[in-house]
């Protein structure tokens, strides 16, 4: 079982929402609360680039072009964090990627998912 799996991705039109959760299965409580969790994409052809990240003690930065519009949580209890993500543009069309940085300087993707925004 892979240790992060994403779910949530699909395609809609410009000005929709979705929302991509990343759960942990793996984890234990311990390690996945202590952990900085993260979403990446990585639009075609070009490079992967932070979109938003949770730290461990519950702050939150996100990247320019998606302030406003996304938001990032977690739920330590369920070993999950989300991306809702509101008010979608073709430019966010990428492929999104669940990122975890644990504690003891581990480090894990996941298989990623796809998101298409049409015009």
């Amino acid at each position: 079982q892979a240790q992060l799996v994403e779910s949530g991705g699909g395609s809609v039109q410009a000005g929709g929402s979705l929302r991509l959760s990343c759960n942990a299965p793996r984890n234990i409580f311990s390690t996945f609360s202590a952990s900085d969790m993260a979403w990446y994409r990585q639009p075609p052809g070009k490079e992967r680039e932070l979109v938003a990240i949770s730290t461990s003690d519950r702050g939150v930065n996100y990247g320019d072009a998606v302030k406003g519009r996304f938001t990032i949580s977690r739920d330590n209890s369920r070993k999950r964090v989300l991306l809702q993500m509101n008010d979608l543009k073709p430019e966010d069309t990428a492929v999104y990627y669940c990122y975890q940085h644990r504690q003891d300087g581990q480090t894990f993707w996941g298989q990623g998912t796809q998101v298409t925004v049409s015009s």
